[in-house]
């Protein structure tokens, strides 16, 4: 199951990329991607997903989440097999769901991995 809404209406972000890049910690895949790791507590992991706006359709694997996995789309928007999620959204993809994310424009989302990823 994948659920999902919309908070454009009532939410805007200001986004400072100048902290972002100076204090977050990067994995650049060399794809377009690169992934910060915010916070991390045993199987819990909470990173940043930072994507270029030209990216390769095929920048992102099919995988799952063994234990769900809940993003915002802080800009930009993401799409899979499932829907469209734009600026704003938040959505939550239920235990072991298999998804292949493209992104449409520069995108940046938070992710919330309860138990990590494994590739599909």
């Amino acid at each position: 199951m994948v659920f999902w809404h919309g908070l454009s209406d009532w939410l805007s972000f200001n986004i400072d990329r100048d902290w972002i890049n100076e204090n977050v910690k990067w994995r650049d895949f060399g794809t377009g991607v690169r992934l910060g790791k915010l916070a991390r507590e045993d199987a819990l992991s909470l990173v940043l997903y930072d994507v270029v706006s030209d990216v390769d359709i095929d920048a992102f694997m099919p995988h799952s989440h063994p234990g769900g996995e809940c993003y915002l789309v802080l800009e930009g928007e993401v799409w899979d097999e499932d829907g469209t999620y734009p600026e704003g959204s938040i959505v939550w993809m239920d235990r072991e769901t298999t998804h292949t994310p493209r992104t449409r424009g520069q995108t940046l989302i938070l992710v919330l991995w309860p138990e990590g990823v494994k590739a599909a």
